[in-house]
């Protein structure tokens, strides 16, 4: 017998009645609502974008992240997300204007979401914000100022409005002498079968002291612009923290307001510094900047073949053309010489005809001028002695009046000239006598003195 009574069996529980679906999905968004915050900090990588179609239309993304589990194993976590169409058009712009990029995919992007679940269409995010800094990086909005205040300046576009040389050879090189690239650069040059004369100027290409030396190098080249083409700066590769002197605004200024075009090969295969923004052109690595300079004078060389062969094919052509020409003409001028012959000889017939008749009627005319002149040589030299004889009586008589008019002048002349000789001769006559009284008073003055004894004339005797 047993020692205790078996205690009856219970019965199971009853099973739970099964949920719907839709019920099961409801507990689901209510937990997630009391459990989760209103909104969250997310970093994400756009792996694909649908953008509004129409104005008023929704943006919507797929937002993924690459990680691992607790086993160390790959992992990938995806997530829908939406910008409603108001939000995308307060954040999308603001966002192109941050970054200077539209949002696209591959952006990784740090966005502030609300955790959102439905029961028909699952869980998604609904994007409130996103943080341009964390995509673009300190660097990157400095960059991005820097880029504004050049082109705000015009100093993107004033490199590409410069005219390059068809044949630039005389090259200014910045550059580190013993860079790996500027060798390779001289090296492709050196092998291309065109002549090009390199003048280097040397800069520090890396660190803080390239911007500086960099400017100094272009400042060398500016005082000697005249002797170059084009100016090449070159560096070899290196990491992006390597490249950032070609980011610095001044830089990046001096080079877009150059007065010759400057070539960049800074040697970087993703990133575009901004001194390749504000050069004229800007290739990857220093190679290629050779590569183009052949090619350049290598399509010159081409064109000017193609071009003298078009010269000579076109000069055979009008060769050709004027050989028949030619011949033509020559045909012509031959049937127009045989007939200005013909028309020479009968013009010269006519001239004889008529050389041979005018001086006839010109002696016929001369003899009848003769014969009147035979009559009228007598009569006409009658009259001119006739003529000449009273032209002589006439000039006698003028003489005759004018020899005595001259007479009479010459008369009263000689008369007042007599007239002259006789007063002055009674006037040295006058002049003489007193001299004479003069001298005889002074001999008898003389005289006296001579004389003591005899009293003199006029005076009294005083004793």
């Amino acid at each position: 017998m047993p020692l205790y009574n078996r205690r009856p069996e219970l019965a199971p529980p009853p099973a739970p009645a099964p949920l719907g679906l839709a019920e099961l999905l409801s507990y689901v968004r209510l937990a997630l609502q009391q459990q989760l915050a209103e909104s969250y900090w997310v970093v994400a990588e756009v792996s694909d974008l649908t953008l509004p179609r129409f104005a008023g239309a929704h943006c919507y993304l797929t937002l993924t992240e690459q990680g691992t589990d607790s086993r160390g194993m790959p992992m990938k976590a995806q997530a829908r997300a939406t910008l409603w169409s108001q939000r995308y058009q307060q954040l999308a712009p603001a966002f192109e204007r941050a970054t200077g990029q539209p949002l696209r995919t591959g952006l990784k992007l740090l966005l502030r979401v609300h955790v959102r679940f439905h029961e028909q269409y699952g869980l998604s995010l609904d994007v409130v914000a996103i943080d341009p800094s964390y995509t673009v990086g300190e660097l990157a909005l400095l960059r991005m100022k820097t880029l504004r205040q050049l082109e705000e300046k015009g100093l993107l576009e004033r490199q590409k409005q410069l005219q390059l040389p068809l044949a630039p050879q005389r090259l200014a090189v910045i550059s580190s002498p013993t860079a790996a690239g500027f060798q390779d650069f001289v090296q492709q040059l050196q092998e291309a079968p065109y002549d090009f004369a390199l003048t280097l100027f040397p800069a520090v290409m890396q660190g803080d002291d390239s911007p500086a030396s960099i400017r100094a190098a272009l400042d060398g080249i500016r005082a000697r612009r005249g002797q170059f083409d084009a100016v090449v700066l070159i560096r070899g590769g290196g990491s992006r923290t390597d490249l950032l002197a070609f980011d610095e605004y001044g830089l990046a200024a001096a080079v877009g307001a150059f007065p010759l075009p400057v070539l960049t090969g800074i040697g970087h295969e993703r990133d575009e510094a901004l001194v390749d923004l504000t050069a004229h052109r800007a290739l990857k690595t220093p190679t290629a900047v050779a590569v183009f300079l052949v090619e350049r004078l290598a399509r010159l060389e081409a064109a000017v073949l193609g071009l003298g062969e078009q010269v000579v094919a076109l000069a055979r052509r009008q060769l050709s053309q004027n050989h028949a020409r030619l011949d033509q003409l020559s045909g012509r001028g031959r049937y127009a010489a045989h007939r200005q012959l013909d028309a020479a000889r009968d013009a010269l017939r006519a001239r004889a005809h008529q050389a041979t008749q005018a001086p006839r009627e010109q002696l016929r005319q001369l003899a009848v001028g003769l014969g009147r002149f035979r009559h009228q040589l007598p009569r006409a030299a009658r009259r001119t002695l006739a003529r000449e004889q009273r032209g002589l009586r006439q000039r006698g008589r003028v003489l005759l009046r004018r020899f005595g008019r001259h007479h009479q002048r010459r008369r009263e002349a000689l008369l007042r000239q007599r007239y002259q000789l006789q007063l002055a001769m009674e006037r040295q006559l006058h002049r003489a006598e007193l001299r004479l009284c003069q001298l005889a008073a002074s001999n008898e003055l003389l005289a006296r003195i001579k004389l003591p004894n005899q009293p003199v004339t006029g005076q009294p005797n005083k004793r």
